[in-house]
């Protein structure tokens, strides 16, 4: 059984038991969080999908760990004008362990 949620302007694939990193949610660590936004839901081969989520579907997962990713180097310039910007980046995540998946 899988099903597809929507978070953070993204879309991923979950299954019961798998782990994801996703934009940074407003929970603290070991807190429950449940997703209504569920886009799909496959279950004994049976699809479902909703327009745009199936009423009453819900995936519960739990907040495993706030943090940042590695850092990414942003470096903007221009030749032969004597322009150059240097900036880090490390955006935060949310670590998600998925407990259940309803529908």
């Amino acid at each position: 059984m899988y099903a597809v949620i929507e978070t953070g302007g993204k879309q991923y694939r979950v299954s019961a038991g798998d782990t994801i990193f996703v934009e940074k949610l407003a929970v603290n660590e070991g807190d429950e969080v449940i997703f209504d936004r569920v886009l799909l839901v496959n279950k004994d081969g049976q699809i479902q999908v909703g327009k745009p989520y199936i009423e009453g579907a819900q995936v519960v997962a739990k907040a495993v760990k706030q943090g940042k990713a590695k850092k990414i180097t942003v470096f903007k310039y221009k030749p032969k004008k004597n322009y150059k910007k240097k900036q880090g980046h490390r955006q935060p995540y949310t670590k998600l362990v998925i407990e259940s998946i309803s529908a």
